[in-house]
């Protein structure tokens, strides 16, 4: 399927990412970043595609309610193995599934509404949200781990990639 491809080729380059990633360089403060890490962003990332999975057997989705496990930020193994756990999700998940979401946006209070969604519109909010994160962990990268080259496509978004490609073409002809 066009969703679990996609999402397991974000996840196969974070896992790349973190492979080649230098242990004190996946925490160091990026000052481009606001002294946020590329463990954080990774973590942040991660844990709305946890969210989907939890909330999948409950049908009901709260990305509000994320654990924001400083482990996964910290300690880029268990990052590893969270990804490998995610794409164990994302691949055994063949069929669409009903479920609803659970947002609050209101900042004096924990008071949320519920909307109608499904497992493949999830899908889709979460490989967008990877590829901006992505592209933000490239920033951070260039700055904290300048030895890492990251594929051209990493933090592009597939729209991009096409549109890029279609203007070579024409450039080219």
């Amino acid at each position: 399927m066009q969703l679990s491809t996609a999402c397991c080729t974000i996840l196969n380059q974070l896992t790349d990412l973190v492979i080649e990633l230098k242990n004190d360089d996946f925490t160091a403060p990026s000052k481009t970043l606001g002294n946020s890490t590329i463990g954080q962003h990774l973590r942040h990332t991660l844990e709305f595609f946890i969210c989907l999975e939890q909330g999948y057997d409950r049908g009901i989705v709260n990305y509000d309610q994320r654990n924001h496990d400083k482990l996964i930020e910290t300690d880029k193994y268990l990052a590893l193995n969270a990804i490998q756990k995610i794409v164990d999700f994302i691949s055994s998940r063949k069929e669409d599934q009903l479920l609803r979401l659970e947002v609050g946006y209101n900042a004096h209070n924990e008071e949320a509404i519920t909307v109608e969604t499904n497992y493949y519109r999830e899908l889709i909010y979460n490989i967008e949200h990877a590829v901006h994160h992505m592209a933000i962990m490239k920033i951070g990268i260039n700055e904290v781990a300048s030895y890492i080259i990251l594929p051209p496509d990493f933090g592009v978004a597939v729209s991009t990639i096409r549109y890029k490609s279609e203007e070579a073409f024409i450039t080219s002809r």
